[in-house]
């Protein structure tokens, strides 16, 4: 695991109070919604904010590839360095 990803990991952890659970124990490819992790569709409104607060990017909610992008700890990390590299241009 990355640095951006373990720090999504724990954003995940904080945002959601998940108190018994430690970034390690979210692995990268780990699906968050439903056998994975078991996040639900309130929990994504809630870690959508919270990345968008931490990293300053923006969230389309209504993108296509919303839901792509929060597939995994990985595809959030991938997603949150495009939207990076897009601002820094």
């Amino acid at each position: 695991m990355n640095a951006l990803q373990q720090d999504i990991a724990q954003l995940i952890i904080d945002t959601l109070s998940l108190e018994d659970m430690q970034a390690s124990d979210i692995p990268p490819e780990k699906p968050l919604f439903g056998q994975g992790l078991g996040l639900d569709s309130v929990d994504a409104l809630e870690l959508a904010l919270a990345l968008q607060k931490r990293y300053d990017i923006q969230i389309a909610s209504d993108s296509r590839d919303a839901r792509r992008h929060f597939e995994t700890v990985a595809s959030l990390a991938a997603f949150v360095e495009s939207q990076r590299a897009s601002c820094a241009n």
